[in-house]
């Protein structure tokens, strides 16, 4: 059993956890109750951790103090949605528990544990029990006790894992949602896989390996021969899926058209490798499927030419060396004026119309991938303000918007809790660029709050929620983020809204359009809108935002 681990063995701890989660990312989402396409508990989190893994292959820590101090720090940064912000909270605490350290206990990892619960409890404003709080809560009190049977990390780990188990099963009756689904909370699920990969790291098991086996980045040009290379180019991309699409004839397209064929694939997105003569075509039909995110090629015979003489081959890697020669953007730029706004959305429509009413920096994000806390730094260090309110207009983005407060030298930071997208706008009116700062904080949340938004958009899985039955692929509307309705056809669904008690009691109704909409479609929507809310002001505007079909404020 062992005892003591030390900086480097902390460090391949927290790789294999990010490993281990990686590869239960999916089974730790389709534990959400609510089927909306929104960041989910598995994705944030495997990206948060995923950023605090990729610090620790770069250079091994001398101490213990110094590896938990750089995984806290990267955490913070790549802290994304809630549960990747309390994941990074409870490492924080976990790293003031170690430092100073050279190496680590039993009794002193679970001291850590239990401080990195306190940090985590301390900086949610209203904890509630049944969550990942509650599971970390109980391992770590268990830790302790059991550090004192026998001072050995393997140990304490162990018992640490098993009494989470039992506080995770719990959850479910802890959590009305949670109980009523007949779910377990995912964040503490979660984050026992974390625990468990750092204990499988200690033990020898070998780390898992993701869902769909690993596609391969580049060619093995050197142990090649000309006549082997039987189609020209090394082809690597990645495509966000269409919702419900299968890809089975692109793999028959791909594999018509060329070898070497390999494809990754998960729930949202595929990765592509095959060598073709033509990757442009294979871009193209690609695109049929999703929306081409990445790409890389790569000519193999001239690759392979290059090596034959003795020559380095050029390769697409030497444009990324090329971009690290340019120089780094500005850091915190000078303060020009007294305030400046950040806000998120998702949609160039979107960005528009923040860009109109005076936001000095948009990042792109929202639904299905919510910023890092490192995003919103960055822009907020971009911002040449001294005070800078945040936007965030996304329940699941105010907890990392608000982990930069204090963070960036030389600003203020005012998150406003924004919840929805018609809320940062309506916020964004009512800023004075001369008043308080107490006075537009009230006033903008004052605003905000006024604004019912509802929104159209389709279910991500199969579900049971409150008193729906919802199949994957259905249209949903929810009113002020509770689920209004579910329906097979988006006509009714936008009636129903329309003469809901908000649209009827509204002054001003502003209806924003996604990308997926045509102009045909929206405008029938106004006429509607028009039709059914007389006594409403009715505005149409092409948002351009993915995934929700129909943004609706309504004042």
């Amino acid at each position: 059993m062992i005892d003591i681990i030390d900086g480097a063995q902390f460090q391949r701890m927290v790789i294999h956890a990010a490993a281990s989660l990686n590869a239960q990312k999916q089974t730790i989402n389709e534990l959400n109750v609510f089927p909306v396409p929104d960041g989910d508990t598995g994705t944030n989190m495997t990206l948060t951790i995923d950023t605090a893994a990729t610090e620790a292959r770069k250079k091994p820590a001398a101490s213990i103090g110094q590896a938990a101090a750089s995984n806290a720090s990267a955490l913070l940064r790549g802290a994304r949605g809630n549960s990747g912000v309390i994941l990074s909270l409870l490492f924080r605490g976990v790293s003031m528990g170690l430092k100073g350290h050279d190496t680590a206990d039993g009794i002193l990892l679970s001291a850590a544990l239990n401080e990195g619960v306190r940090s985590a409890y301390k900086a949610v404003m209203k904890p509630a029990e049944g969550t990942i709080l509650t599971v970390s809560r109980l391992a770590a009190q268990r830790a302790c006790q059991a550090a004192q049977e026998h001072n050995s990390v393997e140990h304490v780990l162990e018992a640490a894992i098993a009494e989470g188990e039992l506080a995770l099963a719990d959850t479910i009756n802890q959590n009305p949602v949670l109980k009523k689904a007949g779910v377990v909370d995912a964040g503490g699920k979660g984050f026992l896989v974390i625990l468990q990969g750092m204990l499988d790291e200690l033990r020898g098991i070998p780390a898992p390996q993701s869902e769909g086996g690993a596609v391969q980045e580049k060619a093995d040009f050197a142990s090649l021969t000309d006549e082997e290379i039987t189609f020209t180019f090394d082809t690597v991309f990645i495509v966000r899926k269409q919702p419900g699409k299968s890809i089975e004839s692109f793999r028959t397209y791909l594999n018509s058209i060329g070898d070497s064929l390999v494809i990754g694939e998960d729930d949202e997105a595929f990765k592509v490798h095959v060598h073709t003569d033509i990757p442009g075509q294979a871009l193209t039909e690609a695109q049929k499927y999703g929306t081409l995110e990445l790409a890389k090629i790569e000519n193999m015979r001239t690759q392979y030419e290059d090596m034959a003489a003795g020559r380095t081959p050029q390769s697409t890697d030497d444009l990324d060396m090329d971009q690290a020669a340019q120089p780094e953007e500005p850091g915190i730029v000078p303060v020009e004026k007294k305030y400046g706004v950040v806000a998120v959305c998702a949609g160039e429509g979107m960005a528009s119309v923040f860009r109109d009413l005076g936001v000095d920096g948009i990042i792109s994000g929202g639904q299905t991938m919510n910023p890092s806390t490192e995003d919103i730094a960055r822009e907020i260090a971009h911002t040449p303000a001294e005070v800078v309110f945040v936007l965030p207009n996304n329940k699941n983005i105010i907890m990392a918007a608000q982990q930069c407060v204090g963070l960036i030298e030389g600003r203020e930071v005012v998150v406003i809790p924004t919840r929805t997208v018609p809320q940062g706008v309506s916020a964004m009116l009512v800023l004075d660029p001369e008043g308080e700062v107490d006075a537009n904080v009230q006033a903008m949340g004052e605003a905000a709050a006024a604004v019912h938004t509802s929104e159209l958009t389709y279910a991500a899985r199969d579900s049971e929620f409150d008193g729906f039955s919802i199949k994957a692929g259905d249209y949903m509307a929810l009113a002020d983020g509770h689920l209004f309705g579910t329906g097979a056809t988006m006509p009714q669904l936008l009636e129903q809204l329309a003469q809901a008690e908000p649209q009827q009691n509204a002054s001003f109704i502003n209806i924003f359009y996604g990308e997926d909409v045509s102009a045909e479609d929206a405008q029938a929507t106004l006429e509607l809108f028009q039709r059914l809310c007389p006594s409403a002001e009715v505005t149409l505007l092409a948002g351009g935002q993915p995934v929700y079909y129909y943004m609706i404020s309504a004042e």
